[in-house]
């Protein structure tokens, strides 16, 4: 195996696992914040996208 595929492995699998364990311990109205927000900036990269793809065309 590459060690640089091993790593990158450990790295993803340890942020994952934070992400999880700061999710389970926050209150629900955090959780449903943190929802709130991932969908304002989803959102926001989508609008960013469409405008980029129309000044191209």
């Amino acid at each position: 195996m590459n060690r640089k595929t091993i790593a990158k492995g450990l790295a993803v699998g340890t942020v994952a696992g934070i992400a999880f364990y700061g999710l389970s311990q926050s209150s629900m109205n955090k959780r449903h914040s943190i929802k709130r927000n991932a969908g304002k900036a989803l959102k926001a990269v989508g609008s960013v996208i469409d405008e980029i793809t129309s000044m191209m065309m």
